[in-house]
């Protein structure tokens, strides 16, 4: 896996965890990730990320069918 570093300002109260979630989300919820690499960035199990998706307002079916039906095939 790449690992990415980001700065961020030190006066920001950014919870890790909860930035990779977000960030994880929002790249998924762009096309850029499916949703087992975005679950894997988020460090969760594929379900788990796709119960929370809605907690950053991104529909868990944004892609097409046949995307969803070839990511399907590997969990």
């Amino acid at each position: 896996m790449k690992q990415l570093t980001i700065n961020i300002p030190e006066n920001t109260n950014l919870d890790k965890k909860e930035t990779k979630r977000f960030l994880a989300a929002k790249m998924y919820e762009a096309g850029k990730l499916t949703l087992k690499q975005a679950a894997e960035i988020a460090g969760m199990s594929v379900i788990a990320f796709s119960e929370i998706l809605a907690d950053y307002n991104v529909s868990f079916i944004n892609h097409e069918p046949n995307e969803i039906i070839r990511d399907a095939g590997k969990f």
